[in-house]
């Protein structure tokens, strides 16, 4: 079982491999959750997530015999990462599987630090067994992306850096995927202070833990698309469903808007680019899915490798969802001047036109008539509903796109 004292030792054999990440005091989110909110930035760490953390104490564990023939790992992205970066700092070559799908940026990254990439399967699971095989095959050591004593104790050393960083803190919020980093987390918080709170978040689209929780034994779930990949595991490890089954106060889940709204807002007012499985700890504090009032509570930003492609569907997507951006169509009869009403509502109500388009054929556009297309900034959800109230009263039938 893994102690306190483990994660302590994990902590100094790393020092100077991985960044102390900084504890950022934000006071816009604390004004929204209404407790004193500190953002754990490892979204800054080294390969951009605190899996560099796990992987680096897990190579350190092997013997040099174990370690001849290689690493091999199954990531979806920001574990193959970790262990490309940790096998480069040793010297050791490195064979990681990810599966088809997984994001360009990612995948570039990993082949960067060094190590062999190979495309395996539809998600981490069948790239999971595919590593299993080819360990197997190679006689390579096999790095776990969470389900792993030494792999948890590295994640642990979050927790030792957030008390000495903050050490009144009252509770820690932490997302979860597979459970290796609130696993470490929570040995290394409670044992020290059992009197700190533990929270867990999932995303709705995939509950695994929460699922596993609930009916008491491992339980597989079937995910749904999220942009919170980076969690988006479908079983949770042996390990780690018994540490978080014994330190974990509560599991919540966040969805898709809710994920969108944090990741936008924080790029907006911390101007940190954020990637969805990073985002679900502070989205679950902002929409006070957890019961904490006046409190100190440090959400742990997990991780910022974000695709860039990627970036500009974020942005519309939270601003979608927090009612700052609308795309409808409207009939309109072809005639001079028509179009220049419309545009003239829209602008008496202060709404930004980004984009404007007219068609003449479709299904349902008739002869000497025309459909409008178009894209509106607003402010807030009020302002969107005012702008279609007004243009209904008009005469105006508008579509959501």
């Amino acid at each position: 079982m893994i102690s306190y004292q483990d994660i302590v030792k994990a902590a100094e054999l790393m020092s100077g491999i991985v960044h102390k990440t900084p504890l950022d005091y934000s006071r816009t989110f604390s004004e929204f959750s209404q407790n004193e909110v500190y953002l754990k930035l490892e979204n800054l760490q080294k390969t951009g997530s605190f899996k560099v953390r796990g992987s680096y104490n897990k190579m350190m564990s092997l013997k040099k015999e174990d370690l001849i023939k290689g690493v091999v790992a199954a990531s979806a992205g920001n574990h193959a990462q970790g262990v490309a970066y940790a096998s480069s700092k040793l010297n050791i070559s490195s064979t990681i599987i990810m599966p088809n799908g997984a994001p360009l940026s990612k995948i570039q990254a990993t082949k960067d630090y060094g190590a062999k990439v190979l495309l395996q399967g539809n998600g981490f699971n069948e790239a999971l067994d595919y590593a299993l095989e080819l360990r197997e095959q190679t006689g390579a050591a096999f790095v776990h992306a969470f389900d792993d004593e030494a792999i948890i104790t590295g994640q642990g050393t979050v927790g030792i850096e957030i008390m000495d960083q903050l050490s009144d803190v009252d509770a820690i919020v932490c997302p979860i995927g597979g459970g290796g980093l609130i696993a470490g987390i929570a040995i290394a918080v409670k044992e020290k202070n059992p009197s700190i709170k533990i929270y867990g978040v999932e995303a709705k689209a995939c509950p695994s833990m929460a699922q596993s929780l609930q009916e008491g034994k491992i339980t597989t779930v079937v995910a749904d698309p999220t942009m919170a990949d980076g969690i988006a595991v479908q079983r949770p490890g042996q390990h780690t469903f018994e540490i978080v089954s014994k330190y974990v106060d509560d599991i919540i889940t966040v969805d898709e808007m809710e994920i969108a709204q944090t990741m936008l807002m924080l790029l907006e007012r911390n101007k940190l680019l954020v990637e969805g499985s990073g985002a679900v700890s502070l989205a679950a504090l902002v929409q006070k899915r957890i019961p904490l009032k006046n409190k100190k509570v440090v959400p742990i930003i997990s991780g910022g490798n974000v695709d860039v492609s990627f970036i500009s569907r974020i942005i519309e997507r939270g601003m979608v969802e927090s009612g700052r951006f609308m795309r409808f169509r409207t009939i309109l009869k072809d005639k001079p001047g028509n179009l220049e009403k419309i545009l003239e509502v829209i602008s008496e109500l202060n709404g930004n036109i980004l984009d404007i388009s007219l068609s003449h054929i479709g299904d349902k556009i008739y002869p000497n008539y025309a459909q409008l297309s178009i894209s509106i900034e607003t402010k807030n959800q009020e302002h969107k509903d005012e702008i279609y109230a007004v243009l209904k009263t008009k005469g105006y039938e508008t579509e959501m796109e």
